[in-house]
């Protein structure tokens, strides 16, 4: 079993930076992020593994950096230059290897709110 918690959310105005963090429990194949804005499906952002290969979905590519802390468990997900667009909750996904399978875990979410 893991458990994600999320923080760092909140509201920022366009061009402004946030980091978000996530905290994980148990051991865990890879943890990444997803967003889901009101009324959209949810969109993968970015995701790292325990080899700390990294990889982003075309929304994050030039402005978003994952990275892990130095808890191996702590993984962040800073955002720079945020867009209104950027508005969503955010949340924290972590892969995990139980007896053999692939089993997924998610955080409660955190907003993130950018204001033109």
């Amino acid at each position: 079993q893991v458990t994600l918690v999320e923080s760092g959310g909140g509201w920022v105005q366009a061009g402004g930076f946030l980091r978000l963090s996530c905290v994980a429990s148990g051991s865990t194949v890879s943890i990444g992020w997803y967003r889901q804005a009101q009324g959209n499906e949810r969109e993968w952002v970015a995701r790292i593994n325990r080899n700390d290969e990294i990889t982003y979905g075309d929304s994050a590519k030039g402005r978003f950096s994952i990275s892990r802390g130095n808890a191996e468990n702590t993984v962040y997900l800073e955002m720079k230059n945020l867009r209104p667009e950027d508005t969503a909750v955010y949340f924290c996904n972590a892969r995990a290897a139980v007896r053999g399978t692939s089993v997924e875990y998610w955080g409660q979410g955190t907003q993130v709110t950018v204001s033109a």
